[in-house]
């Protein structure tokens, strides 16, 4: 077994901690031993029991310098970073062959110049920094395309996946009780995800009072500044339409209790949300960003429609008035999750980019 040691500084659970969670405990099926090593912090707490009950072994640990003498028996190191100063502080002192695993969204597509200026900063903080490593790794063709053009060479390109039997479409009998324990009386948009201004709530917010007629439930963490702006905007706007849940670990009866996913982003990567959605046959109105265009363009699982409350919300009474339309845009979701985006896919291409990284990084 070829043991793997999978580093990260989150603070909290994010996109890239849930493909921790999904991915990891598959490895052992394509002879990859993983171990993870979580900073001590409270809301990692959840993950490291999932993880340790999936049969992963997990370490916490109080400051990365105890990294490098606890890793340094391991066939392999793998980074995912959360604070650029991680590059600097820590790669030059772990044993190679280290991977840096990048979920970052890479590229936000702000308005007012920022775009340019957001780039040009993680060229400096993390894009230079990552090179140091003997192996750069990111989860979309588009992620892999945007780090070479800022000067990464040989990226390699991984997909997200999705377990396709978790998120899957209701079974007879199952959606109507869901929807019943839940409250969802009508045609129901959910909007998962962690609540940050690349994110966009704030757009689906507004988007609920141009269609008064539909329930908007939103997921993820309140207690963030931008949760709070986003509960303080739906008491403004008097909309009774809009609910929050705040976070859940029941994300796949969410997904068959509700009848569509919005997801007016201005940041992604490769979004596990909108595959999960997908993979659960539910129709996606997202933004025509590239890494959402990757996954829904060409009507394979919603529609690309610009971040401007009005037209998500014209787009989601699309929906809602046309179901046959609707169900076809899901069940063509799911039929390219199953196709390309399952965790199968994903650990397969995992365990074989971390033996390839062995075979090829030359000692330190």
């Amino acid at each position: 077994m070829l043991r793997a040691a999978f580093l990260t500084d989150a603070p909290r659970v994010a996109g890239s901690e849930i493909w921790l969670l999904e991915v990891l405990p598959r490895l052992a099926d394509h002879g990859i031993e993983p171990s993870v090593f979580l900073p001590r912090a409270a809301p990692l707490d959840e993950l490291a029991a999932r993880l340790t009950a999936a049969g992963v072994a997990v370490h916490r640990i109080t400051h990365p310098s105890e990294l490098p003498p606890q890793t340094a028996d391991f066939d392999v190191r793998v980074l995912q970073v959360w604070n650029p100063r991680t590059y600097t502080r820590l790669l030059p002192d772990l044993a190679a062959p280290r991977v840096v695993i990048v979920h970052d969204q890479l590229d936000y597509h702000y308005p007012l110049g920022l775009r340019p200026l957001y780039r040009e900063i993680y060229r400096h903080t993390k894009a230079r920094p990552q090179r140091s490593a003997e192996r750069v790794v990111t989860v979309s063709q588009w992620g892999r395309a945007f780090l070479e053009r800022l000067g990464g060479a040989g990226v390699v390109g991984l997909r997200n996946g999705v377990d396709p039997h978790r998120f899957r479409p209701a079974e007879a009998g199952e959606r109507q009780r869901l929807r019943a324990g839940l409250g969802f009386d009508r045609f129901t948009v959910l909007v998962p995800g962690r609540f940050a201004p690349e994110k966009n709530q704030l757009a689906a917010v507004r988007a609920a009072r141009h269609s008064r007629n539909l329930n908007y439930v939103f997921a993820g963490d309140m207690d963030s500044g931008t949760g709070a702006l986003a509960r303080r905007l739906a008491r403004a706007l008097r909309l009774d339409n809009v609910h929050f849940l705040g976070r859940r670990w029941d994300m796949p009866e969410l997904y068959r209790a509700a009848d569509a996913l919005l997801q007016p982003t201005l940041a992604e990567n490769q979004s596990l949300v909108t595959l999960e959605a997908m993979g659960s046959a539910l129709p996606v109105v997202t933004t025509p960003i590239p890494a959402q265009a990757e996954l829904v363009g060409g009507g394979q699982g919603g529609l690309l429609v610009p971040p401007v409350p009005a037209l998500l919300a014209q787009a989601l009474n699309a929906l809602a008035a046309h179901p046959d339309r609707a169900r076809a845009l899901g069940e063509a979701g799911r039929r390219h999750v199953l196709a390309h985006h399952t965790l199968a896919h994903t650990a397969a291409q995992t365990a074989e980019m971390l033996r390839e990284a062995t075979r090829t990084a030359a000692p330190r």
